[in-house]
């Protein structure tokens, strides 16, 4: 089982988890469009569109550099259409882009608000719309969003509504269109960390160097997503997954392997419904990012 001649839409490709993803497509032989905004190189984080095309395109893959803001329907419909024009088709889109303010209600102005709603719900409603008419025509389709399980207790947004509500709209987009496509065997499904997964988010935005020593990399994003692409279309759609569990559910045994550090204890993700365990033998730590 391959990606081998696959052609993947990703957003926010251009680092972290968007791009581990691309990259274990690219192992495969797949075609990654990596649809970002980073063309110049960023003062603080790692990565533009161009690296990351080198970097697909070393691990044996093909690579479309595109610059393509979600907030924008032209910049995105114009992005797929080169995408589909570059390499005849596009089989699998990956909703990854994201924006995070981790703020209360009057903290949070509403330049951040829009800003979060419009990446997160807003461009993963309009990237699927874009890409839907040619996963209509691809073999075993599949779209992803990066985005967690439904589970609506008042924990995962008393202290950052406006976050939650921009995640959990991702999701939503999972459960509806899901169900509106089943019939054209397009999948739709979400994928969600157990733990902290070392990116530039952590180390900027939540819990700098020391919080990235208790993560997981982002290769268990990465295998777990190369799993569901792999998966029946038809047969494995509407699921809200956790990393770990899936994977454990795909026979993996060893995620160890996944630990930044290993020494230290594992930071537990939010969003993580209280009813998920995780895998035999695996510990994680008190509290949570948020």
């Amino acid at each position: 089982m391959s990606l081998a001649g696959k052609t993947l839409f990703v957003t926010g490709a251009s680092r972290g988890i968007g791009l581990a993803i691309a990259l274990r497509a690219a192992r495969d032989g797949a075609n990654v469009a990596i649809a970002a905004k980073t063309a110049e190189p960023h003062p603080k984080l790692p990565g533009t569109i161009y690296t990351a095309a080198e970097e697909i395109e070393a691990a044996g893959g093909k690579a479309l550099p595109l610059v393509v803001d979600v907030r924008e329907e032209a910049s995105v419909m114009a992005a797929v259409e080169a995408t589909a024009a570059k390499f005849g088709g596009i089989d699998i889109c990956v909703n990854n882009a994201s924006a995070i303010s981790l703020t209360g209600t009057l903290a949070t102005d509403m330049k951040r608000y829009d800003l979060m709603n419009q990446i997160n719900a807003r461009g993963t409603y309009l990237t699927s719309k874009a890409c839907i008419p040619h996963l209509k025509r691809a073999a075993n389709p599949h779209v992803l969003m990066l985005s967690p399980p439904l589970d609506m207790n008042p924990r995962w947004f008393a202290g950052h509504t406006a976050y939650s509500m921009a995640k959990f709209g991702m999701s939503m987009c999972v459960l509806g269109m899901s169900a509106e496509f089943a019939a054209d065997g397009i999948a739709f499904n979400a994928l969600w960390p157990r733990t902290g997964i070392a990116t530039a988010a952590i180390k900027f935005a939540l819990s700098g160097d020391e919080g990235l020593r208790h993560c997981r990399t982002v290769e268990i994003m990465a295998d777990a997503a190369h799993a569901i692409f792999l998966k029946n279309s038809r047969a494995f759609t509407g699921n809200f997954l956790i990393d770990d569990s899936f994977l454990y559910g795909e026979g993996v045994r060893d995620f160890e392997q996944y630990r930044v550090d290993p020494t230290q204890t594992l930071m537990p993700d939010f969003f993580v419904p209280e009813s998920s365990q995780p895998p035999p033998g695996v510990v994680i730590g008190e509290g949570s990012l948020s």
